[in-house]
């Protein structure tokens, strides 16, 4: 590399006069994303004790994630359609009512609409603000574009469940919702000024995957609908979403365009066993996600500040544990992290429910400590090695299902939460021996489900061994 181009790639180039207003469009759009996330996971709990739909809570997460599947599956058909310019702008508009909706509503139902409208808005506006990195800036500069992406979540974990609670505890819940609207219009007013309204070059179209994305939102929805049902109807509804699912792996199987690759979760390969290491533990994690700001408000009388800052402890940990191995190279290292992460998890999640019950703060915070250093420390490895397991012609697929594997994840472990949650009577209870008995149903949950993420990944890494597969280092070439 010559010295022109180092100089040339340096983190000043990103925000000097050719490339600040690409790099404040995208920095917006990631801001949109992640400063909800954090925002609305630290407010809802009040939101939902003031409107009366404490029953729904999980939902929020849940038709936010459906929908939210559905936007970044359907980004690049919306983008090839009517250009990246009308692309963005439609879905900072579907976002910003979204927001609006949510912010001023004045029933559980109304916030459950604007959150599926800031869903399909915000993950749309992700994709194709993704899609735009290449098209922005030079290939010499796209490192450093990544970067700053990952800066701004960095600062959203820190921040914005501070800025969530401060608003929240002072001002209202609904301000921790509204104050998406002004970032909103500064990102329709960027795109505007920056991207270009050139329409974009012909191509075939490709199918779009309406019906396997309705079969998985529909299997997740019924998951949802369960928490809402007795024992018996619930069952029922769970064994239609299994079957959905399951109708839906095997619908892509035999498409012309498939998602996913011919292993997917196929427990003899090793792409298959990584896929549901991909999968379940987002769904034993949405626990803490979903119930534990609303249960330090409800069991211990936190205020939204102190309670949300608790729940940051989990981000913080992970950013940390993601940044103390993102140099490590040793195959042996490697897999041994692949282990850890969904047993810290596991742990993790016993401990936040023993912190609960006992009454020590202290657990609760080792235990959050625990469920994001195991996602921090082990993903790194396990998407390195999914990676380089896939055959040639089908890692394009599983790069792209990793994303849409996690948010179905989140989306239905909270539906998951949720069930047991309501099945133990936390929706009616009312003193803090009640909320301990509910929430023991709970986190036994996603502690069963980390447990099988954990057999997957010792699966993944016999099966590594057996085949002499290497985890592949992604500093090579």
């Amino acid at each position: 590399m010559t010295e022109d181009s180092e100089r040339s790639g340096r983190w000043a180039e990103i925000f000097g006069p050719s490339y600040a207003a690409a790099t404040t469009i995208l920095a917006l759009g990631v801001a949109l994303l992640a400063f909800n996330s954090f925002l609305t996971a630290t407010a809802m709990p009040t939101a939902v004790q003031e409107l009366g739909g404490v029953a729904l809570i999980a939902w929020t997460m849940t038709l936010f994630l459906v929908f939210a599947i559905m936007g970044g599956a359907g980004a690049a058909l919306f983008k090839q359609l009517v250009g990246a310019r009308m692309a963005l702008l439609v879905s900072a508009a579907i976002f910003l009512v979204g927001s609006l909706v949510a912010g001023l509503a004045g029933s559980m139902e109304v916030v459950l609409l604007g959150r599926a409208l800031q869903g399909l808005g915000e993950r749309l506006v992700a994709a194709i603000c993704f899609a735009l990195i290449p098209v922005l800036f030079p290939a010499r500069l796209v490192p450093k574009v990544f970067g700053m992406q990952a800066m701004v979540w960095a600062v959203a974990s820190f921040g914005g469940p501070l800025v969530a609670g401060l608003l929240t505890e002072f001002v209202s819940w609904r301000a921790s919702f509204l104050v998406s609207v002004p970032l909103a219009m500064i990102f329709f007013a960027m795109v505007l000024l920056v991207v270009p309204s050139q329409p974009e070059p012909a191509q075939a179209h490709a199918d779009f995957p309406g019906l396997r994305l309705l079969l998985v939102g529909g299997g997740i929805m019924l998951v949802a609908l369960a928490s809402l049902t007795g024992p018996l109807p619930a069952l029922g509804l769970l064994t239609g979403a299994v079957a959905l699912l399951v109708g839906m792996v095997a619908l892509d199987k035999n498409s012309r365009t498939r998602l996913m690759p011919s292993d997917a979760f196929w427990s003899g390969s090793v792409v298959g066993n990584g896929l549901w290491v991909v999968l379940l533990m987002p769904v034993a994690g949405a626990t803490s996600a979903v119930y534990l700001v609303l249960l330090l408000q409800q069991m211990w009388g936190y205020g939204p500040t102190l309670a949300g800052a608790v729940a940051a402890v989990l981000a913080m940990a992970w950013s940390a544990g993601a940044i103390a191995v993102a140099n490590v190279r040793e195959q042996a290292t490697r897999i041994r992290l692949m282990r850890v992460g969904p047993s810290l998890l596991v742990l993790g999640l016993v401990g936040v429910a023993g912190g609960l019950l006992g009454g020590q703060i202290a657990l609760v915070l080792l235990a959050q400590i625990a469920i994001g250093a195991g996602f921090g420390l082990g993903n790194s490895s396990l998407y390195v090695t999914l990676m380089g397991a896939a055959d040639e012609a089908e890692r394009d697929r599983v790069a792209a299902l990793v994303p849409t594997t996690q948010s179905a994840g989140n989306a239905i472990g909270a539906a998951l939460a949720g069930l047991a949650a309501n099945l133990a009577g936390y929706a009616s209870a009312s003193s803090s021996a009640a909320f301990g008995q509910a929430i023991v149903a709970v986190f036994a949950v996603g502690a069963g489900v980390a447990g099988l993420g954990l057999i997957a990944a010792l699966q993944m890494t016999r099966l590594m061994a057996r085949n002499g597969l290497a985890v592949p280092n992604p500093r090579a070439g």
